[in-house]
């Protein structure tokens, strides 16, 4: 039996942060709470990290950003501005759970 594109699909979800930022260590919290009962593929990106500077240019004043993507066959392998869906600022881990099965079931 085949696995059907639901049983393919994951997440990816990539938060966009700065050190020093006590927003995104709460977002980043969050997260790691969710991550504990479901499985994703997680990154951070330190806007002000050498090599993000466009990332800077878009999220400078907002971060924490949470970028959350469908993978299917290991893609995408960074984010993208436009096919993810966005959390900004505060998220509570239901949020973050309705976006990770909307992701999952894209």
């Amino acid at each position: 039996m085949l696995p059907t594109r639901a049983l393919l699909a994951s997440a990816r979800l990539t938060l966009f942060t700065r050190a020093g930022c006590g927003l995104c260590d709460t977002a980043k919290n969050t997260v790691l709470q969710f991550q504990k009962r479901r499985s994703f593929e997680y990154v951070e990106k330190d806007i002000m990290a050498p090599g993000n500077e466009s990332w800077r240019e878009v999220y400078d004043f907002d971060v924490p950003v949470l970028h959350v993507q469908s993978v299917q066959d290991g893609m995408p392998i960074q984010a993208d501005l436009s096919d993810a869906r966005k959390l900004f600022h505060r998220w509570t881990e239901e949020e973050v759970a309705r976006s990770v099965d909307a992701a999952e079931h894209e």
